[in-house]
């Protein structure tokens, strides 16, 4: 969460892709004709423009916010079966955990949309929203350190 949270302050998705699933992990998940064109065409690329939104949050570039804490609601992590998903084998994932940080003054925060665990380590997959989206979204801003809410994201 470190590298993610320097990436968003930074507005820099190479800054933060060790917090992101890796490349060689979401080729073994999924099912599909091109995993590895589509985690660099559309997750990445997702990622990068949600980093950016984050990031025009942020008073002053960023200069000043700090990052307090991850809130993971352990309670929101569930299965995800081989099959669901277009995907090849099953995975942990994990919705709606929040990043909250603090800029001058004010405590704020926003949403991690989903985090997937592989080989015991979780990464963010989807920063913004999970389906639909094409980037630059944040998810849950929030004054205060806001609220999870359990949801299935797939």
């Amino acid at each position: 969460m470190d590298a993610l949270w320097r990436g968003v302050r930074t507005n820099s998705v190479r800054t933060a892709l060790p917090a992101f699933f890796p490349e060689a992990a979401y080729a073994q998940v999924k099912a599909i004709a091109d995993p590895r064109a589509d985690w660099n065409d559309r997750l990445v690329a997702t990622f990068g423009l949600d980093i950016a939104a984050v990031h025009t949050l942020l008073h002053g570039g960023g200069a000043h916010a700090t990052l307090r804490r991850v809130v993971v609601p352990a309670s929101f992590a569930h299965w995800v079966n081989p099959g669901a998903c277009y995907n090849r084998i099953g995975y942990w994932e994990l919705p709606n955990a929040r990043l909250v940080y603090r800029d001058g003054s004010s405590v704020r925060s926003f949403g991690i949309a989903s985090m997937i665990s592989w080989r015991g380590v979780w990464y963010v997959v989807h920063l913004g929203a999970v389906s639909g989206d094409t980037g630059g979204t944040v998810d849950a801003p929030s004054a205060g350190p806001g609220t999870p809410a359990p949801s299935l994201t797939c």
